[in-house]
């Protein structure tokens, strides 16, 4: 099993511990270079820059990819490890040596992790002796040889400590013992709008369309009734059938097939353009996991669906 130590922004650390029981962080990384050292599952360990070179918390890995850093704000909002959406593209720009008149909507890679931890300055943990001042990203520990697995003992021995002093906001209590294992990531809502959005590969489930600010994730059983942020609760629509879905004007059989009530009809005197989705197909993943769940499906089908 693998862990990552990755060199940490001083701002980014120091925003987030001080918010209360977040349930996901975005380490995000002011370019887009893709992430592959990690298993969902796998620790991701902060350290702070030199010559503060402590490992100060961490994470449960669930996810990476790119986005533009207004739709990675938009999905985490402070979770970013800022204040504002101008504070995390300062912050950006800062990375990048960008000149004051450069507007883009920059590209940033997104360590997306879940249940995060932060130490408290007596507990940091001095970071490995192979630690190498030069560098500057990240490195990759195994628990098949002694450091990592020192490693893990000591991140399970603080996060033991934090609960046994009934400190609020540590990872998951039965993730905490034992030997080195994966941890299921427990998602909050921003993972679920990034990773769905990833499995539908950046298209509207229904239309296709791959315009990525008009793409919104659903969650076909809603959260706050029973639904889970998980990816077979999930499906990629463009905005406005998202609008329609939660309201029950549409609906996705769970043969898969695109449903519009007659009600938009009957309520608007419009719908042209929804009417000539009427039974097609939608495209969901590959993956029989990550495919829409049909017992979800029937629910909206049953519950939400207008008719």
């Amino acid at each position: 099993m693998n862990l990552v130590v990755a060199v940490t922004d001083g701002d980014w650390f120091e925003t987030l511990r001080r918010q209360p029981e977040l349930a996901e962080v975005n380490f995000w990384a002011p370019s887009a270079a893709s992430f592959r050292a990690l298993r969902p599952g796998e620790l991701f360990l902060f350290k702070l820059h030199a010559p503060r070179n402590f490992i100060v918390g961490g994470g449960i890995f669930a996810h990476a990819n790119a986005l533009p850093c207004s739709l990675a704000w938009e999905a985490f909002g402070v979770a970013n490890g800022a204040g504002s959406a101008a504070e995390m593209r300062a912050r950006i720009a800062k990375y990048r040596r960008a000149g004051p008149g450069d507007r883009s909507d920059f590209a940033i890679g997104c360590r997306i992790l879940t249940q995060p931890f932060f130490f408290e300055e007596p507990d940091w943990i001095p970071v490995p002796a192979s630690w190498s001042p030069n560098i500057v990203k990240f490195k990759t520990y195994t628990t098949g040889e002694a450091e990592g697995a020192a490693l893990w003992d000591e991140v399970n021995d603080r996060l033991a400590r934090q609960v046994a002093a009934g400190m609020p906001g540590v990872a998951e209590p039965g993730a905490r013992y034992g030997g080195p294992q994966l941890i299921r990531p427990r998602l909050g809502q921003g993972a679920f709008r990034v990773l769905v959005t990833d499995l539908y590969k950046r298209r509207c489930a229904v239309t296709q369309e791959r315009t990525l600010p008009a793409l919104e994730a659903a969650h076909i059983r809603p959260y706050g009734e029973g639904g889970a942020h998980e990816a077979p609760n999930g499906l990629l629509l463009r905005r406005d059938i998202h609008s329609l879905f939660d309201a029950g004007y549409v609906t996705v059989t769970p043969a898969l097939r695109f449903e519009v009530s007659g009600r938009i009809r009957e309520e608007f005197e419009n719908g042209r353009h929804y009417y000539a989705l009427h039974g097609r197909r939608i495209e969901a993943p590959r993956e029989a996991g990550q495919r829409p769940d049909a017992g979800a499906l029937a629910w909206h089908n049953e519950e939400r669906f207008r008719g």
